[in-house]
């Protein structure tokens, strides 16, 4: 477990050297130490302690007076591993420049950082004895520190910070300390000024320190100055920051602390691009100056493939002068390298028209301004020239290529609400005989769209498939040339794509529905579009449910669902489905008891009733003929099949009218099959006949016509056609 904890208020007149912790499990009556030689930081990683087991702790200050009072027992504290998305709850919320109506706050960033990094913080304010907390910014702020200002003098007030990161918000920090918001009597600020060596200084004086105090500046609260930039020198109860070369590089915040004492001092001041120049005209007047750089070489490839070298300086006087050197020789302005020296802005610059392998080199700027001198240097050599050189060519063909058709918007997908996968691009400069195609690996596809007036292309893809995978190009083309734009669909731009159809599909699933079967209850979700990145999970009662005999789970195109077969009254109870989209979990439920559960039990037996009555129904499978044409003094025989559970009862007609088997007439049955003969039919057996079968779950009618004709005669149907 991570153990932190704050320092103490009252510091003893000393420099703190550190801590000794101490730990107790609520299942022991004694306590333990945690480190025999004193921690220096206020935050340490306690080990070897017992799983689930619940802790308190307790810390104590030593210094070169010795060792302090323990601290009050933390809150029990459970043993076990963080698994939350949300972060931690960040730690030692402190305050600085404590002023009539502000206030700095700082903070130190969560160690547990959840399923993502921290992306920013929430500052809650509430004033002592009330437990009303009040959330101050609307927006989270990304750094460890806040500013709050519009406090009321004299009011006490606390603070917490919470963390922030794609899962949510963590939990709030531990409050800090009370503060009361009013300047105190005898209160520094820090001062600017410019020493004699033409150094520009910040300066503070502390009315209060010890022997072990020491002053801590900071710039833009993010920690020390750059050491390249800055030194310090203190003496007695004074501390300067001296700006080695002062520039708008240095401008911004800087605040300094004081340590080791018992009530807060610190201070800041914001340096200003005037109170800079300010300052820095100051220094100028004091040095023998050398001529100051504001922006050194800077290379620029233009449109065309045309490259501008230049660097800026100070404000130079009319009679400076500059001197540019490549490779030891100087340059003087020509058309093809054109030289621009403004003094007024102190800046210089070459203009390289066609920038090749003969300006591979190094380049030196010499100014002379009065007593004022400097040199600065480029070497454009090696990789940095064979960069420059690439960028160059790279523009002059897309210089060429504006000048016919182009696309100034290259392929990109989007999904719809709906789940269409749009593909786009945007192309310009078109003529009324300019080709627009689109392909999908190397063939044409025909579905794609361009709208001439905006020069739009889309391509709507209804419903994605893997068919849908592949390399798009979209190709426009004319007389004066041709461009194209690809998107890659087959592996990752594929998989991207299917993940926000997964996210949007997730975000429309429609309320549970409840539908009986004949087997059982069907539990489902409409979607939009199902993808195998929608994990999705069921749950009855909390209870995670997982695919059997009794339950089936799954998925089509448009619908997520939930089979229970053979339900009883066990079943009872919250159905809910879990869908995460990749990034959130989305839960949808409904509440299968009561009359729900007793409805669906009642069209769940009538269905199962009714599939088994139609199972078990009277049938003729098989066997009839429509028509059977038989010369008479013939012996007709007519077989068909027949099912049913329990057997059916037999009957057949003839012209509407049971017939009755005797003489001629003669009926067989044998198992499923049933045979009808009739003896030298005669004209007077012609007519329709029909079997009916029927037992108890229902009956069938198989129906035939027989038609008898004479000895010499044609069938019927011969003589039709």
């Amino acid at each position: 477990m991570t153990i932190g904890w704050k320092a103490p208020k009252r510091k003893g007149g000393g420099k703190i050297l550190g801590y000794f912790l101490d730990q107790h499990d609520a299942a022991e009556l004694d306590w333990h130490e945690v480190n025999i030689r004193p921690i220096a930081q206020r935050v340490y990683k306690v080990t070897d302690l017992n799983k689930g087991h619940f802790y308190e702790f307790r810390a104590c200050a030593t210094n070169m007076a010795g060792v302090g009072k323990v601290s009050e027992p933390s809150d029990l504290f459970k043993c076990e591993e963080w698994t939350m998305l949300q972060p931690g709850p960040p730690y030692d919320v402190r305050f600085t420049e404590v002023r009539d109506a502000n206030l700095m706050l700082h903070w130190e960033a969560p160690l547990y950082t959840g399923a993502g990094p921290v992306t920013g913080y929430y500052i809650d304010v509430c004033e002592e004895g009330s437990e009303e907390w009040k959330q101050l910014n609307k927006q989270p702020t990304a750094s460890t520190h806040m500013r709050v200002s519009d406090l009321e003098m004299g009011k006490c007030y606390i603070f917490r910070v919470r963390a922030l990161n794609k899962a949510g918000i963590g939990p709030p920090s531990i409050p800090s300390d009370p503060v009361v918001v009013e300047t105190k009597p005898g209160t520094n600020e820090i001062e600017l000024g410019v020493d004699k060596e033409g150094f520009v200084y910040m300066a503070f004086e502390t009315p209060d320190m010890c022997d072990s105090s020491e002053f801590i500046w900071s710039k833009d609260y993010e920690g020390p100055p750059d050491p390249n930039r800055v030194r310090t020198e203190d003496k007695g109860n004074k501390s300067k920051l001296i700006l080695k070369n002062a520039s708008e590089k240095d401008l911004g915040t800087y605040s300094v602390e004081v340590t080791d004492v018992d009530d807060e001092i610190s201070a800041s001041h914001t340096l200003t691009q005037e109170e800079l120049d300010n300052l820095r005209k100051i220094s100028h007047e004091i040095r023998n100056p050398l001529i100051e750089l504001i922006s050194g070489w800077n290379i620029d490839v233009l449109e065309k493939g045309v490259v501008r070298l230049w660097l800026e300086v100070e404000e130079l006087s009319p009679e400076a002068e500059l001197h540019l050197i490549f490779n030891g020789k100087e340059l003087s302005s020509t058309p093809t390298h054109k030289i621009n020296f403004d003094r007024a802005k102190g800046l210089i610059e070459l203009i390289i028209q066609d920038f090749c392998d003969d300006d591979k080199g190094t380049y030196t700027a010499q100014l002379q301004d009065g007593k004022a001198k400097n040199q600065f240097t480029l070497a454009l050599v090696d990789d940095s020239f064979d960069k420059v050189e690439a960028e160059a060519d790279a523009k002059r063909r897309d210089w060429r290529r504006k000048q016919g058709p182009h696309f100034i918007e290259n392929l990109q997908w989007k999904v719809t609400e709906d789940c269409e996968v749009l593909l786009m691009c945007k192309a310009t400069n078109m003529k009324k005989d300019t080709n627009f195609k689109w392909f999908l690996d190397k063939k044409a596809h025909l579905d794609g769209l361009y709208d001439p007036p905006t020069g739009t292309g889309t391509l709507r893809i209804k419903k994605l498939t893997k068919e849908d995978k592949g390399i798009y190009k979209a190709v426009v083309s004319d007389d004066r040339g041709e461009d194209i734009t690809e998107l890659d669909l087959s592996k990752e731009g594929f998989e991207d794509i299917l993940k926000e159809l997964c996210r949007i599909s997730a975000l429309s699933a429609k309320p549970l529905k409840v539908q009986p079967t004949a087997e059982g209850i069907r539990i489902y979700s409409e979607v939009k579009y199902y993808t195998d990145y929608m994990k999705t999970t069921w749950y009855h009662k909390e209870k995670r449910l997982e695919s059997g005999e009794r339950l089936k789970s799954g998925s089509t195109m448009d619908q997520i669902w939930l089979h229970i077969l053979n339900p009883t009254d066990s079943d009872k109870g919250k159905y809910t489905l879990e869908i995460f989209d990749g990034k959130d979990s989305h839960k949808l439920s409904t509440d299968l008891s009561g009359k729900a559960f007793e409805e669906a039990m009642a069209e769940h037996l009538r269905l199962k009733e009714a599939v088994i009555a139609e199972k078990n129904r009277a049938k003729v499978v098989q066997g009839l003929p429509d028509v059977a044409t038989i010369m008479e003094d013939k012996t007709l025989c007519l077989t068909c099949c027949i099912s049913g559970d329990p057997y059916p009862e037999i009957t057949w007609f003839k012209n509407e009218k049971a017939v009755v088997f005797k003489d001629r007439y003669k009926m067989d049955v044998k198992g499923i099959v049933v045979t009808i003969t009739i003896e030298k039919v005669c004209s007077d057996d012609t007519g329709k006949y029909r079997i009916y079968v029927k037992n108890k779950y229902g009956s069938e009618t198989g129906q035939v016509t027989i038609s008898v004709y004479k000895h010499g005669e044609e069938p019927i149907e011969l003589r039709e056609k």
